[in-house]
């Protein structure tokens, strides 16, 4: 009997030590790691959520960016740390699609070794042309291009494998034309050789465009997204545009280690969540070209299954392969 009460005993005692710790999280400093250099819209955002976040949880929040390897270095330093909701991954639409890609060199399942905490931000990219080009719409774009038949109709993307190469991919098909894919080393090169003239068109995230549109060397026809864009109102979309039926819509959002605790992660998501009301984090959003979302962690598994099986067919067609 004495036994079983010390037993007892432990095993309560136990049950208030894992209690206490659970109720303490946060109680040392949050890593947000961002698989893209220092400087652009991921890790701007990143920053901006890093300062609300340690507001509201009262614990440092730090970021750090791990770049390389098509998001891949970043992806599986998160996949392989402790799973107790001290580091974040700022995932991009590359996440879901990575293992396709790189099949077992991606080095990780976005469902099996992660848990989403939250879906914060579209993304809505643009088509872009010369502006010397004078087309005035998609429909205009598109029949352009299949007059030449393939022969002199060309696409940028910020590399092989990434959201604008399958977005221009995705077109291609749905338009029911011939376009060749020309790879550059991000979107500045590749914006700056449609401004030449040099490329047809090319789908680009509207913050990269913004200095390019300021100065009117490209010109856009469309948003990619389904609705149009909060950012570019005026804008219509690539569907109502003249190519019915697309949409795509790059996006932003955390995940962290799969074994993390259901209570670490309703606290992150439960924080996060707060953020869609706050008014100096929308307009900074809005200031990037960002749509603001902050979902719960069920409708962001649900997006990004579903986003995940749409781009797979995409490059099962295709056949891309990352360079």
């Amino acid at each position: 009997m004495k036994r079983f009460q010390h037993y007892l005993l432990g095993a309560c005692a136990v049950m208030a030590l894992s209690t206490a710790h659970a109720q303490k999280y946060p109680d040392k400093p949050i890593t947000i790691v961002v698989p893209f250099s220092p400087g652009g819209v991921s890790d701007v955002m990143a920053r901006h959520i890093a300062v609300k976040l340690q507001e509201d949880l009262a614990t440092p929040v730090i970021v750090t960016n791990k770049p390389g390897a098509g998001t891949l270095i970043a992806t599986n330093f998160v996949a392989k740390s402790a799973p107790d909701g001290y580091t974040i991954l700022m995932a991009a639409s590359s996440f879901g699609i990575g293992p396709s890609l790189y099949k077992e060199k991606a080095g990780y399942d976005p469902e099996k070794h992660f848990k989403p905490l939250s879906l914060l931000a579209d993304v809505p990219h643009i088509i872009v042309v010369h502006p010397k080009s004078k087309l005035p719409d998609v429909a205009s774009l598109v029949r352009e291009l299949k007059s030449s038949d393939g022969k002199h109709a060309n696409y940028a993307s910020s590399g092989s494998g990434t959201s604008n190469h399958l977005e221009g991919e995705l077109f291609a098909s749905i338009a029911n034309m011939r376009a060749t894919h020309i790879p550059f080393k991000g979107s500045v090169p590749a914006l700056t050789a449609v401004a030449s003239g040099e490329i047809s068109f090319m789908f680009v995230d509207i913050a990269a465009a913004k200095p390019f549109l300021e100065g009117g060397r490209v010109q856009p026809l469309a948003v990619t997204t389904q609705a149009r864009s909060p950012a570019m109102p005026d804008l219509p979309t690539v569907a109502e545009s003249g190519v019915k039926n697309f949409s795509a819509t790059p996006w932003l959002g955390f995940v962290v280690p799969a074994q993390t605790p259901d209570s670490v992660v309703d606290t992150l998501s439960t924080s996060l969540r707060k953020l869609s009301r706050d008014p100096q984090t929308r307009e900074r959003f809005a200031a990037m070209g960002l749509d603001p979302k902050f979902t719960s962690p069920r409708d962001f598994q649900q997006f990004m299954q579903a986003d995940r099986k749409k781009w797979e067919e995409v490059i099962v067609r295709a056949n891309i392969v990352p360079e």
